[in-house]
């Protein structure tokens, strides 16, 4: 994003921060000395955010999974938000997931631009509802702009979740970070007679298959999400900050007197790059308690 495509209150904040002449930033004094032990100032802090509707689709009746047998019989599978054909509403929620998160992420490298960063580290990103307005979500990105010393810039504004103490040793060891990287997915799975025989009052310990099996896929195509978005950077590798699981039930759309369980994974990481320089052991930064 360009900077001229701010929004006119950040290109104001960011005016307002230039001809003061002093840096804010998020960072802790540990994280500040961090950063200057290995040549990088804090510049500014800086963020982005939009409010994005998840639209009609996001009401939609979700396929559960389940498929009617004969003598009212039947058997359910997992459906993820991945899967082509599946009807309703959590293919398009990760969909404008990832969007809201560019567009974010790439409003706060912009203001990093602006104020003549090569990067941003110790990035928080939020997700929440926007209070009044049922299926919005707003989507913010926080962190501080640091600038390295000397003439060679990178090409591009880096992000990074980590720290101004993890940033310090990942320079040291030889390396860079890239970009964040995110991966996410939904799934749902009806509670079919298999499931409600395992989870009964008077069923023995045991695994509950189909429940296991919600888990491990949804696990599995964040994974995979996770991995591709990786490989767009270019990087060699990421390093993970964040792995969240939720699961929580719900009436099925299809039947009011049946439930089912939706689990959602998400995973946050920064991709990292190496680069050629002389091999330095991380020392540990020195921080005094006063």
């Amino acid at each position: 994003m360009d900077e001229g495509q701010l929004p006119p209150a950040a290109r104001a904040r960011l005016e307002q921060a230039t001809q003061a002449g002093t840096w804010t930033s998020s960072l802790t004094v540990g994280e500040f000395a961090g950063l200057r032990s290995i040549g990088f100032e804090p510049v500014g802090q800086v963020m982005g955010s939009t409010v994005h509707n998840l639209g009609w689709w996001y009401g939609a009746p979700i396929d559960c999974g389940y498929r009617r047998g004969m003598f009212g019989s039947g058997g359910a599978y997992t459906i993820t938000s991945g899967m082509r054909g599946a009807w309703g509403g959590y293919g398009a929620y990760i969909d404008t997931l990832y969007r809201a998160r560019h567009t974010a992420m790439s409003r706060m490298a912009a203001e990093c631009a602006a104020l003549g960063g090569d990067g941003v580290v110790a990035v928080e990103l939020t997700i929440a509802p926007f209070q009044g307005a049922a299926h919005h979500l707003e989507f913010q990105a926080v962190g501080t702009a640091v600038r390295a010393a000397g003439d060679v810039r990178p090409g591009r504004a880096f992000l990074s979740h980590l720290s101004g103490q993890e940033f310090a040793k990942l320079i040291e060891a030889g390396w860079v970070p890239v970009d964040l990287v995110l991966g996410a997915s939904v799934g749902v799975r009806h509670d079919d007679w298999r499931t409600g025989w395992s989870t009964g009052a008077f069923a023995p310990a045991q695994e509950v298959a189909g429940w296991t099996e919600l888990v491990s896929v949804t696990r599995h195509e964040a994974r995979q999400r996770f991995l591709a978005d990786t490989a767009r950077t270019g990087a060699d590798g990421v390093v993970v900050s964040d792995i969240d699981l939720s699961v929580h039930g719900r009436e099925c759309n299809y039947n009011d007197e049946q439930h089912d369980h939706v689990v959602e994974t998400t995973i946050l990481g920064t991709a990292v790059a190496g680069f050629r320089t002389a091999h330095h052991p991380p020392r540990s930064l020195t921080i005094m308690r006063l």
